[in-house]
């Protein structure tokens, strides 16, 4: 029953923003999200139809110690460090688009446990993510997956993000 209310729903907005007059439509076409607020991330976050969205692959962290030795994680950092690197990079590619971290609406971050520890560093990821997300300068905050995965590309990264990003023309 819940699937028929969504269409419902979701057919109903795309009728009236096909109905409405420009300047009507652009008004009600907005991204919003939702959730509680002292939640870093949004429980949901809708998109309207004719946004343009852009999914960015998931991305790993540049070196930050070029004189640690290559493929190590010391040359890399720490899960802190490295999510402060791989935001940054997704932040650049999304700025090629016209984007920012205010139009990042969906981020998938997959988490590999430091050497020698058996979990992934959460609180590490969480420090860097909320500099960048739900901060006064920059308050909107994606919807968010985060997981433990066995290995990445290389042993040396403790850290993959992917994106989307989403943004309503004119604004």
């Amino acid at each position: 029953m819940s699937n028929r209310f969504a269409a419902l729903s979701l057919g109903i907005g795309a009728f009236a923003l096909q109905t409405a007059s420009p300047a009507q439509a652009q008004a009600m076409a907005q991204i919003t999200r939702s959730g509680p607020e002292a939640s870093p991330i949004s429980a949901s976050v809708t998109i309207p139809p004719g946004a343009t969205i852009v999914n960015l692959s998931g991305a790993l962290a540049a070196p930050s110690n070029l004189d640690a030795p290559e493929g190590s994680v010391e040359r890399y950092g720490d899960t802190e460090t490295q999510t402060r690197s791989v935001l940054a990079r997704l932040l650049a590619a999304l700025d090629t688009q016209g984007m920012g971290a205010a139009d990042v609406v969906m981020m998938r971050v997959y988490l590999a446990a430091p050497p020698g520890a058996d979990r992934m560093d959460f609180g590490g990821m969480m420090k860097a993510y909320m500099e960048a997300f739900g901060t006064e300068d920059q308050p909107n905050k994606p919807a968010r997956v985060t997981v433990q995965v066995a290995a990445l590309a290389a042993p040396q990264f403790l850290v993959e993000i992917e994106v989307q990003a989403a943004k309503v023309m004119g604004k």
